[in-house]
């Protein structure tokens, strides 16, 4: 979304040209979103698809379905609430009940899940450094949008084994 000021106003009336001037002006844009599975070092093992910024994550997961190896742990948000895959333990934040409050054991258990889940949003940053992934993207090219992202992930990941920050 980009916020601008109209402040080329010509107009007699005071009030008015005040009023116009205050007025904020919305231009949509159309934003796009990736889904990652990344380890606890940092690491971005799997991206999914682009697709577009209103599709819910836990559908672009039922579209891509992963195979994870049995016994393994996925830390998740809350907004893969219902996503299940077999033979995984599943760690999720626990909502607040309407009208209730949570138990002391349920915030110290979204507090430690928050702690883990803290790494995947520094490995998203970590990618975002390339600008043209955090920019507005105006390539309109079939499978350009999924292309840079890769490369984002993967000089991330280089960072990441090289243990630079500079690259």
């Amino acid at each position: 979304m980009c916020l601008s000021t109209g402040l080329n106003v010509q107009s007699n009336d005071r009030k008015r040209a005040t009023f116009k001037q205050l007025a904020i002006a919305v231009k949509k844009t159309h934003s796009v979103k990736n889904n990652v599975l990344t380890t606890p070092e940092r690491r971005i093992l799997w991206l999914s698809r682009t697709c577009e910024g209103s599709v819910h994550d836990k559908k672009i997961c039922d579209n891509q379905p992963i195979r994870f190896p049995s016994g393994i742990t996925l830390w998740q948000d809350t907004g893969f609430l219902g996503h299940k895959p077999e033979n995984v333990n599943v760690m999720m934040p626990v909502k607040k009940p309407k009208g209730k409050e949570l138990t002391q054991e349920q915030k110290e258990s979204n507090r430690s899940i928050s702690s883990f889940r803290v790494l995947v949003e520094h490995a998203i940053g970590g990618a975002k450094r390339c600008r043209i992934v955090k920019d507005r993207f105006r390539c309109h090219k079939f499978g350009f949008d999924d292309l840079v992202m890769e490369l984002a992930c993967g000089l991330h990941n280089l960072r990441v084994s090289l243990n630079y920050s500079d690259i």
